[in-house]
């Protein structure tokens, strides 16, 4: 069911300076870039999985409201699946609190799906199933 950890999620402030930390520092730099109305992302592969930087566009934004109650920081890890729907079954069949219970689209064409950090000891876990091809 899980393969791999997908990416790490990490809030920032400012998604262009912590983009110089990476490629400057740590020789990491970024291979991938969205934007949407809530959020701005940057991908930056490391290995097998990647670190996806997430800036709120907007003060209400979920990120946003995160940084503001806890700082930058660590904000997910996704799992990656081969059947999102049958893991999100499964994982509400074991009592697992769901924040999505149906897939939705997320970067990449991929579909994701959030798990309740209440059922997971405060750990929000993301769960990614690939477009198909990639």
């Amino acid at each position: 069911m899980i393969y791999k950890i997908a990416h790490i999620g990490v809030a920032v402030k400012n998604i262009e300076e912590v983009e110089k930390l990476y490629a400057e520092v740590l020789n990491l730099p970024v291979r991938g870039r969205e934007e949407s109305k809530e959020n701005k992302v940057a991908f930056i592969p490391v290995g097998d999985t990647a670190i996806e930087l997430l800036q709120g566009m907007t003060p209400d934004a979920p990120i946003a409201r995160f940084i503001e109650k806890k700082g930058e920081g660590i904000h997910h890890i996704a799992y990656q699946v081969d059947n999102i729907e049958k893991a999100l079954e499964e994982m509400k069949a074991k009592g697992v609190a769901l924040i999505d219970e149906k897939p939705r689209r997320g970067a990449h064409n991929s579909q994701i799906a959030f798990l309740h950090p209440q059922g997971t000891y405060g750990l929000l876990i993301e769960l990614v199933e690939p477009e198909k091809g990639h």
